[in-house]
């Protein structure tokens, strides 16, 4: 396999844009990545694409070809990935392998989504032998009873508090103020955060993401084709796939009893587990995480699930600024889902463009110090997890 550099990165910001389609906010992004590459449309060799069902695709999930068609049919192949939320790193995946493998030279990665307002229907079928759709039907649990539910387990293990959790959102909002591309950009207090609206016990609406629209792409190249246009390549270390496993503590069937043991997202683990391996890294050498944080539990508990942090650990360097850009464990620099929401397939591509500024030194306020390794992932439905590595 050769070297992967991510050439270039583009994004369209995040938020609610009712007049502008998703073919115009991928059209934003991926210009974006070729002219930051230095590359044009017609040089590009293979387009892998995030596949939404929410919007664009012809309803079919050809996002890929609404991208071509829109900036040139050139007959370079396409390749459309469907992992639910995790279907940008899914796809970041596929179009490294394109390039590693010497299929192609010069790969574009897209992902674009405008999601309908509300929770997020996640079964797109009224099939009776769907399962996603026998839970919303039969339990009507929708996203944040879910993570209320994982919540109030870590209060009952770790003695979290309200407040441990509110700290997160503040800390989000206070990074995220400074990133150009984030959809809310005002700071809040811990009271503030308390103070807004209770969604589900103990989850308040300044601590869960609320869909947006959005769009991210990237240029990847080969080590050699990239030599002709930078002098400072982003390596992609690794690039990691995987689904979840029976076991893992996580309530995901209709009338599953929740197992002993700690709550583990065995999809999201195995994936960080094989790509700080492939990299060559261990967890006190990665500078900086994007995690997927729907609501603040997840940067309470990813860490600790990975291995970054020791159990119970989070809440205290929450407290302490270990998790601010400057701190020693930087998570989510860029404000996170919490400060961008999520418009679910671009989530896995906006974290690697927030990798490839924090490598390059480009993020000013919000800059990781001397940032060389950075580790990225994301969590979709179907028990999908994925995990990236940059490195500079």
């Amino acid at each position: 396999m050769r070297d992967v550099v991510v050439l270039g990165a583009g994004m369209h910001p995040w938020g609610k844009f009712e007049s502008k389609s998703v073919t115009a906010l991928c059209r934003d992004a991926v210009s974006a990545a070729l002219a930051d590459a230095g590359v044009a449309w017609r040089e590009v060799e293979a387009v892998a694409a995030a596949s939404s069902r929410f919007s664009g695709g012809k309803g079919w999930g050809l996002s890929g070809n609404d991208v071509v068609e829109d900036l040139g049919s050139t007959g370079v192949p396409v390749y459309n990935l469907s992992a639910g939320c995790a279907a940008g790193g899914n796809a970041f995946a596929i179009g490294r392998l394109l390039v590693a493998s010497g299929a192609h030279d010069l790969v574009v990665v897209v992902g674009g989504e405008k999601l309908p307002k509300g929770f997020i229907q996640t079964s797109g079928v009224e099939d009776l032998n769907d399962p996603e759709y026998l839970r919303q039907l039969c339990v009507g649990m929708p996203g944040p009873a879910f993570w209320a539910f994982l919540a109030r387990r870590r209060m009952e293990e770790h003695g979290t508090t309200e407040r441990d959790f509110a700290a997160v959102a503040v800390k989000a909002h206070q990074v995220g103020k400074h990133n150009p591309n984030a959809r809310f950009r005002k700071e809040f207090t811990l009271e503030e955060v308390l103070a807004s609206p209770l969604v589900a016990d103990p989850l308040h609406l300044y601590e869960i993401c609320p869909v947006s629209d959005g769009a991210a792409a990237v240029v990847l190249a080969s080590a050699e084709r990239a030599r002709r246009h930078t002098s400072r390549p982003i390596r992609v270390a690794a690039s990691a796939v995987a689904t979840a496993r029976f076991g893992d503590g996580i309530p995901r069937g209709l009338a599953s009893v929740v197992p002993d043991g700690p709550t583990l997202h065995s999809e999201a683990a195995r994936a960080v587990r094989e790509a700080l391996e492939t990299a060559g890294v261990g967890p006190r050498d990665v500078d900086l995480v994007e995690l997927q944080d729907n609501t603040v539990y997840y940067e309470l508990a990813f860490p600790e699930e990975w291995g970054l942090v020791e159990p119970g650990e989070s809440e205290r360097m929450v407290a302490a600024g270990e998790t601010l850009p400057t701190g020693r464990l930087p998570i989510n620099p860029s404000g996170g889902f919490l400060c961008f929401g999520e418009a679910t397939t671009a989530q896995g591509l906006f974290q690697i463009c927030e990798l490839t500024a924090q490598l390059r030194g480009e993020c000013g306020p919000r800059q990781v110090p001397d940032a060389r390794i950075g580790l990225a992932q994301t969590l979709g439905l179907g028990g999908n997890g994925t995990a990236v590595v940059l490195s500079r």
